[in-house]
């Protein structure tokens, strides 16, 4: 090996950045084999992108976290599979298409090569022989095909019901793309509407969505709070009321029965089906007319919202109580929602402060059945707001004196005696409503016939293809419904006449199976191969944005379990790690949205300074999960640190061609030999920490100090010299690919820095030489302690907090503060 002399100060990011990319493509650096030995492999996925346009900042930050680890990967010597495609159909592309007067596959296509190119030219190490597009037949194809998968199972079912309505996107919204009761698209307020709808049943897998979380020990704890919350998952008792009239049994779910005999009426949705059978009279059918429909016209967020006052009508009915038999009024209120149970609910206002309210207002008996305590009465003619806690039971006839559970458990044993009660689990997740009236989605491989009912399409007639139209505007119902050619066909078990089902897919069905495609892009015969995917599964490291927490990370997880129950795939779940990144904001604080008109592309600053410069800067800007604030400026330090520090670092080496995979003795090694060997080990450490938290902007520090470090002196020792230039570039080889390959071709090396290894630190050079730190409690000097010259702050205090002359000062006192000098002192600063 030896040294480049023709290396210059100058760096030409344009043609080594285009030459290396095109090195790694014809070498088929980042081809994955189909069959890695699965105790050797990794599986690197990031979530694919909408093609509503080029990738911005936030696309861009996503997708070099994922391409480090990868390439991180690599040089850990595993089989990596880095694979990527288009979420392709959906409101998305559509809503951008119609703004553009361009039919949505044109405008979703084209958007995919302009995308495509500028993930090419930023060097990600995406295998693109493994591309998918969800648009397109070769994928949605087995997107029907797991929907009929999910009907024969009887997962799948259409059913009229009351549905999320977008009123500007004109379709039906899933629960989980209703945020603070708006679109989470186009943020309109979303309306109630009753409508015939798919839907997919993921409420059988409710208890393993939950319980399997915490076999997820590699997700962020945050998403799996957000899950269960999602999920709601509570347990309690169902108790059948009876409505007085009819004698219907009105099952009502309660996670406090011991308040059983405290209830004086009960309220019910105004989407409940048992309104319908109430057989109003009089003037309360109009009033309940009228109070329905002002209700159906308010958001989910408006009626629940907690502070607001509630109101409702009352329906002249009666239930009874089946503990007392006593008569309980029945009422209509907003603030129950038709999902919720049974869309009724008892109410206790002398227990719940919201019943409280309720009963105050419309002047409803409050009776007490619980006190605080034995020696604490309470009296409803003098009580302020509800009393929730719990406490001994009273007026409860023989369930006097219980509290607690105990109190729940025994009413839940006697209803459960007497026939007209159990045992409840109860959830908040409702089933998910996959119908879209619109026309850029997967078609729903449905044929209605009036002999035969719903019949699925036959998979030797899969894909239904989804028909090129020029009228794509959203109407309300599916544009597809006015294409005959389209829905008129023949039954495929009777052969009569027939029409298809009008309506496409929610475009979280396409992604929630994506990853799977990814393993078997290319198979015709089947989604994808089972042992192959045996094999790559589950993925290692799952990154993108937290805002998919209960939506399509839940939506997934329920496909994989699926998919497992049938056979075709093995393991629980089908991500081990998950990792959430920042958001990307505008220097104003606002997130970067091509719907809000301030996504800043990457493509001019890569232009400008270079690819590895862009990444480098996006790096440094912040921990890879907190938000970044995006500028230029933060451009100018990283460029200086590569093109004037890092890139003539290989003009220093000396040919000495050093064992890559030994150490150094420390003790044979000079003082200043011996410093910067030591400072190299401590980068090493920290840069593969770093690397399994994902956070690069300390690797880069460290970088930057190691090459400082390595520019103040003289390396004695030929072979050290180049050992220490060596891995160095190693360590920033997945930060900066393109530079890094360039530095190691020019180092002599035939083959890619990344079939090298990556480096492993020596233990025995990872702590410098010990300095003494005096340590103060309040400004007066208390201990000194010993600690290695580059100990952080952290390293420090927790020496500090351990000597018994400092625990003598601050025992038992608050720290205010703790003022920190590297290398001379800490000062902890308390009151008390």
């Amino acid at each position: 090996m030896t040294t480049d002399e023709t290396t210059t100060a100058r760096y030409d990011f344009k043609e080594i950045e285009a030459r290396w990319q095109k090195h790694w493509d014809s070498t088929g650096l980042y081809r994955a084999t189909d069959k890695p030995d699965k105790d050797n492999k990794f599986y690197m996925l990031v979530m694919f992108a909408y093609p509503s346009g080029d990738i911005h900042m936030g696309h861009f930050r996503n997708y070099i976290i994922g391409d480090a680890i990868a390439r991180q990967q690599m040089m850990l010597g595993k089989e990596v599979l880095h694979p990527f495609g288009w979420d392709a159909f959906g409101l998305p592309a559509e809503r951008a298409a119609i703004q553009r007067d361009i039919p949505p596959q044109k405008w979703t296509l084209e958007n995919i090569e302009v995308s495509r190119a500028t993930l090419q030219k930023v060097g990600i190490s995406y295998d693109w022989s493994r591309e998918v597009t969800s648009c397109l037949p070769d994928y949605y194809k087995w997107t029907q095909w797991m929907f009929i998968q999910l009907l024969k199972k009887g997962l799948a079912y259409r059913k009229r019901g009351f549905v999320n309505w977008c009123p500007e996107d004109k379709t039906v919204l899933a629960n989980e793309q209703v945020k603070d009761g708006r679109c989470d698209r186009c943020d309109t307020l979303v309306e109630k509407k009753d409508q015939v709808q798919w839907y997919f049943k993921i409420t059988d897998y409710a208890d393993r969505l939950v319980d399997d979380l915490d076999k997820l020990s590699d997700w962020p704890e945050n998403v799996k709070t957000m899950q269960r919350e999602w999920i709601g998952r509570s347990y309690g008792a169902e108790i059948d009321f009876t409505i007085e009239e009819s004698g219907e049994k009105l099952p009502v779910f309660t996670t406090r029965p011991d308040t059983i005999y405290g209830v004086t009426f009960m309220a019910i949705s105004p989407e409940a089906e048992i309104l319908d059978r109430l057989n109003l009279e009089g003037e309360y059918v109009e009033r309940v007319k009228e109070y329905t429909r002002k209700a159906q016209a308010k958001t989910d967020i408006e009626r629940t919202a907690v502070g607001d006052e509630k109101d409702g009508v009352f329906t002249g009915r009666y239930a009874i109580n089946p503990f007392n038999g006593e008569r309980v009024q029945l009422w209509v209120a907003d603030y129950v929602l038709a999902g919720y149970g049974t869309g009724a609910v008892m109410a206790v206002p002398a227990h719940d402060t919201r019943d409280f309210a309720f009963a105050k207002k419309y002047d409803i008996p409050i009776r007490v059945v619980i006190h605080p305590d034995e020696k604490t009465t309470l009296d409803a003619e003098t009580m302020d707001d509800a009393f929730v806690d719990y406490g001994p039971m009273v007026n409860s006839e023989q369930f006097d004196g219980l509290s607690g559970e105990k109190a729940i458990s025994e009413t839940t044993a006697y209803s459960e005696q007497q026939g007209f009660g159990r045992n409840k689990v109860n959830y908040k997740l409702k089933d998910w409503s996959i119908s879209r009236q619109r026309y850029w989605g997967c078609p729903i491989p449905i044929i209605h016939c009036p002999k035969c009912g719903e019949v699925p399409v036959p998979d030797d007639q899969l894909p239904v293809v989804l028909p090129d139209i020029t009228d794509y505007q959203p109407k309300g119902r599916s544009p597809l419904a006015d294409v005959e050619a389209f829905m008129n066909t023949t039954c495929p078990e009777c052969g009569g006449e027939a029409q298809r089902d009008p309506d496409t897919m929610d475009t979280f069905v396409c992604s929630s199976w994506y990853y799977l495609r990814y393993i078997d892009p290319n198979n015709d015969a089947e989604p994808f191969d089972i042992e192959n995917v045996r094999r790559w599964l589950p993925v290692d490291l799952y990154v993108g944005g937290i805002s998919h927490a209960t939506g399509h990370l839940i939506y997934f997880r329920f496909f994989h379990k699926f998919l497992k129950d049938i056979g075709w795939t093995k393991d629980d779940e089908p991500a081990k790690r998950l990792f959430n990144h920042g958001m990307v904001s505008d220097s104003e604080g606002r997130v970067m949205s091509k719907s809000k008109g301030n996504a800043t592309s990457p493509i001019q600053l890569m232009d400008e300074r270079g690819v590895d410069v862009a990444r480098l800067a996006m790096f440094f800007a912040a921990p890879s999960d907190k938000e970044v604030l995006w500028s230029d400026e933060s451009v100018t330090g990283v460029e200086k640190f590569a093109y004037k520090r890092l890139y003539p670092i290989v003009r220093k080496l000396r040919g000495s061609s050093p064992d890559l995979k030994q150490h150094f003795k420390c003790d044979k090694l000079s003082s200043d030999d011996k410093s910067v060997y030591v400072k190299l080990n401590q980068t090493i450490a920290r840069a593969t920490e770093d690397f399994t938290r994902l956070q690069f902007n300390t690797t880069i520090s460290a970088l930057m100090e190691l090459i400082r470090d390595y520019n103040l002196v003289t390396i004695s020792n030929d072979q050290l010299n180049d050992y220490i230039i060596l891995k160095t570039i190693q360590l920033a080889a997945p930060l900066t690919p393109h530079l890094a390959e360039e530095l190691w071709a020019r180092a002599g090396f035939s083959d890619s820095v990344f079939k090298s290894s990556w480096p492993v630190h020596d233990p025995a050079a990872v702590v410098g030489d010990l300095i003494k730190i005096a340590v103060q409690v309040n400004g007066k000097l208390r201990d000194t302690i010993e600690v290695s010259a580059d100990a952080d702050q952290e390293t420090v205090e927790k020496a500090a907090f351990a000597c018994e002359k400092v625990e003598r000062h601050i025992g038992g006192k608050d720290v205010v503060r703790k003022i920190f000098v590297k290398g001379r002192l800490l000062n902890i600063v308390v009151k008390g």
